[in-house]
């Protein structure tokens, strides 16, 4: 289910005039992906799971191209990388996108992500945080280890982010990577993406036990990871661009909390507008993306 928001009206053509790509493909979007009791058990046990064949050749082209457009065309990051800080050099970040592109935001309201989303969270149905894409530059550095919902001013742990590779992503490209297991950890969860959270929870992650996970991707392969799994991922080593897009997800019923971090504060006033503490989220700006 879509709510109608900013960004685009319904009925607005998928096509742009950039591949000659059919109905049926664009379909994909929308049809379901059934998911098996063992992967949602996987998923409640590990705080994150790789899903292959979710997305087909054809669609993953029309989308590397529609997307890809959007982010050189929104791009604001020319400096060179050796004069950026650790987080700049780790990737190009263009957000919300969807607002900007009605295909785009065709893309991010697939019903069969966010209805992966919901299956996974166990939940009724979810809303749009927001989106991201996150494209890793040949020769981009490291992704420090972090929690995303450090940044998130909301009440519950029923969050959970889709990291889908626009490309197949072999270990030397950077592949996101997981520790297990880790959104119990309470060490490590006022920490912003940095060199301190890559060194402080490197030593965390490893002398608590979780388990550490790292493997290539495969073309439409995805992952999901819950707003408190620890990740990183490793530089791209190659000459090619790395492109991921991203959505991040929330429970349809989620509530404003009180912000605890100056990110929180700066988060409530970007993706959130107008919502109120303790109150349920249902700003313009987070649409329902699926409701059973």
């Amino acid at each position: 289910m879509v709510e109608l928001c900013a960004g685009g009206a319904p009925g607005v053509s998928r096509f742009g005039g950039m591949v000659d790509i059919t109905h049926s493909v664009l379909r994909e979007l929308d049809e379901p992906f059934d998911l098996t009791q063992e992967q949602v058990t996987f998923f409640k046990e590990n705080g994150f799971i790789k899903l292959k064949q979710v997305l087909s050749p054809d669609l993953l082209t029309y989308m590397d191209q529609t997307i890809t457009r959007e982010v050189h065309r929104l791009n604001t990051q020319h400096l060179p990388l050796e004069q950026r800080d650790t987080y700049g050099k780790a990737f190009l970040q263009i957000m919300n996108i969807w607002v900007y592109s009605p295909s785009v935001r065709e893309i991010v309201f697939s019903e069969r992500l966010a209805k992966l989303a919901t299956d996974l969270l166990e939940v009724e149905g979810v809303r749009l945080y927001h989106d991201q894409a996150l494209y890793k530059e040949p020769g981009g550095g490291i992704t420090p280890w972090h929690a995303d919902q450090y940044y998130w001013p909301l009440a519950s742990d029923r969050t959970v982010t889709v990291w889908i590779p626009l490309q197949a992503t072999p270990m030397e490209l950077g592949p996101l990577e997981f520790s297990a297991g880790s959104f119990g950890l309470q060490t490590g969860r006022d920490l912003q993406i940095g060199d301190e959270s890559q060194q402080k929870l490197q030593d965390a992650l490893k002398s608590g036990g979780y388990r550490h996970v790292v493997e290539p991707f495969e073309l439409g392969e995805v992952s999901f990871h819950l707003g408190w799994t620890f990740h990183r991922a490793g530089a791209n080593k190659t000459d090619r661009m790395r492109k991921v897009m991203t959505m991040i997800y929330m429970d349809k019923d989620m509530r404003l909390k009180s912000p605890e971090n100056q990110n929180q504060i700066e988060d409530w006033s970007r993706w959130l507008p107008g919502s109120l503490i303790g109150e349920s989220i249902h700003s313009a700006s987070n649409p329902l993306l699926f409701e059973y």
